[in-house]
This record gives C-alpha cells, sequence and structure tokens, in this order.
C-alpha cells in the first residue's frame, strides 16, 4: 500500500481540516466525500479538487476503492456511517465524542474486533506537548499520587449560535468535555466510576437553542481521585479567545496547571485584543502543523504499521459512558454510577 486511501462523510468545518490535511501528506490521499445534500457535496468538491462526491455514505462505500474512512459528522451521527464503514471492512477514524451511548460504542468495538480494522477516536489533546509532558511527568511520579483534578473548556456563545447549527441536539459537555474526560483518565491512569452533575438552561434556551448553558460534573474515579468537569458555552463574544481551557492534577507531592487561554501569543489590534490559537492546527509554509495532524499522521501509522492507535476504541467508549452518566445525572439530580467493563471486554480484538 504505496497511499492510504481516504474518505470523508462530513462536509463541515472538520471535513474540511481532514481533507486539507490528509490531501496533503505523502502517505495518504482524499478519494471521496459524502454528505446528505448534493449542494454541499459540491461545495466541499469546489475547495479540494480530485475527489469524488456522494450523497449516501452506503455508495460511497460500495462505489470507492477506500482504505479508510473519517466519520467527520455532528455529534449525535457518529454511530451510523461508522457501523457501516467498519461492517464495509475499513478503518475509521471517529470524531469525537466517540458515540452518544454506551451501547452503540460496544457495538462498535465488537465490530472492529470481528472485522480486524483499527478505530481511533479524534481525541488530539494528547498530541499537545504540554499534555503529553504533563503525562510523562505523572506517570514517572514527580507530582506523587493524582488526588483530585480540575478540568474547564468554555467556549464564547457564537459557538452555540453561528460556528455549529446543531448546538439544540447536543450539550456543551458533549461537545467540549469529552477531551477533558479523555485526558484525565489518561492522567490519573484510572477509570471514573461515579458522577454527580448539575447544569443551567436559561441564555441559549431564550435565544431558542434548547440546550443546556453549563455543566458541572463531579467524577469519581477507581483510583479514588476526583475531577470537577466544567463545561460552558454562553462566554461574551467579547472574550479575547473562542475557548478557555483550563486542567489542573493536584497530586500527594505537588502539582499539574495546564492553561491553553494563552497559547504564548497576544495579539494587540485596533479592533480588538485576542489570543490567537495554533497550538492545535496552524498552516505554516503551506502545511498544517500542530496537534491535529500529528494525531492524523499516527492514524495512518497506525494502519501501516498494524500496531494499536495511540487512542483506542475503547478509550472513546469510556469518554461516552462517563458523559451519558453525566447527562443522567443531570436528569435524575442524583448520584449515577458509570457504565462497568461490559462482559467479555477481554473477546474484543484490539481495535
Amino acid at each position: 500500500m504505496d497511499r492510504i486511501r481516504i474518505g470523508i462523510i462530513g462536509t463541515g468545518i472538520m471535513a474540511d481540516l481532514y481533507a486539507k490535511i490528509y490531501s496533503a501528506h505523502p502517505l495518504s490521499q482524499v478519494v471521496a466525500v459524502c454528505s446528505r445534500t448534493q449542494a454541499k457535496v459540491d461545495a466541499f468538491l469546489s475547495r479540494h479538487q480530485g475527489t469524488n462526491g456522494y450523497t449516501d455514505y452506503r455508495t460511497m462505500l460500495e462505489g470507492s476503492d477506500l482504505d479508510a474512512v473519517v466519520i467527520a459528522t455532528p455529534d449525535h451521527h457518529h454511530f451510523a456511517p461508522a457501523q457501516a464503514v467498519l461492517e464495509s471492512g475499513r478503518h475509521a477514524f471517529v470524531e469525537k465524542p466517540f458515540t452518544t451511548s454506551v451501547a452503540e460504542a460496544d457495538e462498535l468495538i465488537r465490530i472492529a474486533g470481528k472485522v480486524k480494522k483499527k478505530v481511533q477516536v479524534a481525541f488530539n489533546h494528547r498530541w499537545l506537548s504540554a499534555y503529553h509532558q504533563a503525562k510523562t511527568s505523572i506517570a514517572a511520579g514527580e507530582i506523587g499520587t493524582p488526588l483530585a483534578g480540575y478540568a474547564r473548556k468554555n467556549d464564547t456563545i457564537y459557538v452555540p449560535t453561528e460556528y455549529i447549527s446543531w448546538a439544540a441536539a447536543t450539550t456543551p459537555a458533549w461537545f467540549l468535555s469529552s477531551h477533558d474526560i479523555d485526558l484525565m483518565r489518561w492522567f490519573v491512569a484510572s477509570d471514573p466510576v461515579e458522577v454527580r452533575a448539575w447544569g443551567r438552561k436559561e441564555v441559549l434556551r431564550a435565544r431558542g437553542i434548547d440546550t443546556y448553558d453549563i455543566i458541572q460534573a463531579q467524577v469519581r474515579f477507581a483510583s479514588g481521585a476526583i475531577v470537577t468537569f466544567e463545561s460552558a458555552w454562553i462566554y461574551p463574544n467579547t472574550f479575547p479567545s473562542i475557548v478557555d481551557s483550563f486542567i489542573e492534577v493536584l497530586g500527594s507531592a505537588g502539582h499539574i496547571h495546564l492553561d491553553r487561554k494563552c497559547e504564548s501569543v497576544e495579539l494587540s489590534t485596533e479592533k480588538k485584543f485576542s489570543y490567537p490559537k495554533g497550538f492545535l492546527n496552524l498552516e505554516i509554509f503551506g502545511r498544517m502543523r500542530g496537534a491535529f495532524p500529528s494525531c492524523l499522521e499516527d492514524f495512518l501509522y497506525a494502519i501501516l504499521d498494524d500496531t494499536e492507535p495511540k487512542v483506542t476504541a475503547w478509550d472513546g467508549r469510556q469518554v461516552t459512558a462517563t458523559l451519558e452518566a453525566i447527562h443522567r445525572s443531570l436528569e435524575s439530580g442524583a448520584d449515577e454510577k458509570i457504565a462497568t467493563k461490559p462482559v467479555g471486554r477481554e473477546t474484543y480484538a484490539r481495535s
């Protein structure tokens, strides 16, 4: 296999990034894209020439010579296309969150094991150099035993009102906290087991978007660590960054702070003051660089070298289980257990 032939399901903002990165990479080529409307397909093809367009992903899977497919659809539309991709015998790269139900995640893991295909979930923050350094330090015992943590990922109101059109079909926790839950599992090397969550619906509901403004959840891990996850997307648009991202891990012999509100750059003009983002992805000398392109590249190497992806379907499943319990707690107003490992997990082939 000289170059891995990539298909993309979805034509939104993230799909554009996937196409740009994989089209420029020497180990891959984008050969097909699918969206539900021909207009969106045509617009995508005008930006990414040399790609075949489809309005039904099943037709794309039947009619295209593909090795792997990226699922870049909205949060609640990952399962069906991912299932079809795996059942067609292709590797799958799935946007976060992996799925929006544990049952769906377990089914995808079962199928991936049966067909022996790779699944990677797009938790690209693991490739940020500071976060990787934090993982290495914690694993080496430099801060002692992780006892507690706090993770905040809050967006400006631009995101649910303008950036995405489907905010009412998701929540800030599904959209934002999935990254942080994955990172905390990785940092503390333990799985979440119980959660209590609280949320408010006021600002966005008044604008006709029936979803949570803010969610806070306190999660207990099997190791005993306690972590608070905060997600909101009602910061005023005057905030100098679209996202305010902060993580703290408190250990028995030290602590780690990771603050990505400002990524080493402050920019002041006559119009505004801002913190430009560039650590995840930025075009440098004509190529996309950063954590996100590195995440995508490692998926290619997992296929070529026949190795386990750096973020597996199981990692995605455990984040989904935590988020599902968070939303049950929002509805019940009580503590909720996080779904345990399914019976027979050891029978799953590594995916």
